[in-house]
């Protein structure tokens, strides 16, 4: 189990993206019954002491290197593009891989994965900014620069800035379970989930006062996948036309509101297969596609795999844990399996 973190922070550190990583794996919510543990977390630097950040601050880190040692998960956090990365950070990161730690890089971190091997043959991200840079310097790696955030054997890097929220409970999610990931986004107050294969780049215009309504009406989708939403239903809940309701939705999600519900409702029945003994109609209408036909087919064309499969590797693992149908109502809303 993922419970000893280590975070290896270097000069001109990015204090944002360093803060998502301590808010996700530095607060104990283990008394949230959720299965979270109280990870063991640790800041690590070559030379203990104060270490600048790019913000104009300086941070007192008190632990070296040692405490990469036996961390479950070592974290790269981004720093400028022109600091020299120690040798001793990159023997750490070397000895982390041969010893099967799950490694993940935010933003810029990327570049001291490249530059340590670990990205040798393997895909990987970074902010959209550096993309090229990325694979012009390491041309080893196979460079997506149109995603959120890439898992490639026990590597995951992120792109830039908030998708390091996205990684983080990405990797919450299935060290833990879907319920975990839950709370450390509720606690957090972000978004519902985004998937790591959406666009990094989302055009965003100048807001014209629906910013908060928008984000509002995601957390409302969220709460009422199982009912039949039409694009009509959700322009009339913001007030706008059907064109010009589709085209800021895009430019906020960068999606189309039909595959985001799709997306939210295979996380929705994935949540039911983990967590539940419900069967694959009742997951199918609790997650709002219907029919258990229609879910099979997204499930496959998503996860290449069925919805039956999917439990089966997931359940065997002990991951998630039973709920009834009461909690299933607490939980997402409404009564589900009314329809």
């Amino acid at each position: 189990m993922l419970t000893k973190v280590a975070v290896i922070v270097l000069p001109d550190l990015s204090i944002f993206e360093f803060g998502v990583v301590c808010e996700v794996f530095g607060v104990d919510r283990s008394s949230l019954g959720v299965g979270l543990p109280a990870f063991d977390f640790r800041v690590c630097t070559p030379a203990p002491g104060m270490v600048r950040t790019s913000s104009g601050v300086s941070l007192q880190v008190d632990g070296d290197l040692t405490g990469v040692d036996d961390a479950d998960l070592v974290v790269m956090a981004p720093y400028s593009a022109d600091t020299v990365i120690p040798k001793a950070v990159l023997e750490a990161l070397q000895a982390a891989d041969r010893r099967g730690a799950q490694i993940f890089s935010v933003c810029s971190g990327a570049f001291a994965l490249a530059e340590a091997g670990l990205l040798d043959g393997r895909s990987a991200t970074t902010h959209w900014r550096y993309t090229r840079s990325l694979a012009d310097a390491y041309p080893g790696t196979r460079v997506d620069e149109n995603v959120l955030y890439v898992e490639d054997g026990n590597i995951l890097t992120s792109a830039g800035t908030a998708s390091g929220i996205d990684a983080s409970l990405h990797l919450v999610r299935r060290e833990f379970g879907p319920r975990a990931a839950t709370a450390i986004a509720r606690g957090m107050v972000v978004p519902p989930h985004r998937d790591g294969g959406q666009a990094q780049f989302i055009e965003r215009p100048v807001p014209t006062g629906c910013g908060a309504s928008m984000e509002e009406l995601l957390v409302w989708l969220a709460d009422h996948l199982d009912q039949d939403i039409s694009v009509s239903t959700l322009a009339q809940r913001l007030h706008m036309s059907e064109r010009t309701f589709a085209r800021r939705f895009r430019a906020e999600t960068g999606t189309t509101p039909a595959a985001w519900l799709t997306g939210q409702r295979l996380l929705r029945a994935q949540s039911l297969l983990e967590e539940t003994r419900l069967t694959v109609d009742a997951v199918a209408r609790a997650s709002g596609f219907g029919q258990a036909v229609l879910l099979r087919h997204h499930f496959q064309k998503a996860l290449g795999v069925s919805p039956a499969a999917y439990r089966r590797t997931f359940r065997g693992s002990d991951k998630g844990c039973d709920l009834d149908l009461h909690d299933l109502e607490e939980q997402f809303g409404g009564h589900p399996l009314s329809r």
